[in-house]
Formats: C-alpha cells, structure tokens, sequence
C-alpha cells in the first residue's frame, strides 16, 4: 500500500489570491451581465501597488478592466492608489 500525503492552502481575508479572486469574478460577472454567451479566461495578479489582469475574453461585452479591478479594491476597503496593467486577448 502507497502512502500520500494530503496538504492545503488556507489563506485569509485580505490576502493577495483572494483580492485577485475577487477582481477576476467582477470581470467575469461584468461580462455576463451585457453578454450571457461571453467566454472569460482572465486572470488578477497584484504585486504592490500593482495589478496585473491578463488572459483572454471572448465576449462582446465592453469592460473597463482597470476600473472593475480598482471598484473591487475599494469595496474591500483599501485605500492606496493601484495602477492597473491589461494584457487581455481576445
């Protein structure tokens, strides 16, 4: 019999991949609300006053990326300036 070991990640409120969870959620959310057949494979990377968005978008929505990502910041409650950088394909 083979033996395995099981590990998880459990992070909090507030932590980097759960702010970048949000942001990508909002994205994916925004582009549903104007086009139910949008395809979303986006991204969120935050790195100090950095937000990285990336990844593709089939969808005929149109999204203001930086400013979903930076409503998503300031619902949390953060209150530092963020710029915002946007690699999306489509």
């Amino acid at each position: 019999m083979k033996h395995y070991f099981f590990t998880s990640e459990s992070v909090t409120d507030g932590h980097p991949d759960k702010i970048c969870d949000q942001i990508a959620d909002a994205i994916l959310d925004a582009a549903l609300a104007q086009d139910p057949n949008s395809h979303m494979a986006v991204e969120a990377t935050i790195k100090d006053d950095e937000i990285f968005l990336y990844g593709e978008a089939n969808t005929r929505a149109e999204l203001d990326y930086s400013a979903i990502a930076l409503s998503v910041i300031a619902a949390i409650g953060y209150e530092e300036q963020y710029h915002v950088k946007t690699k999306i394909g489509l």
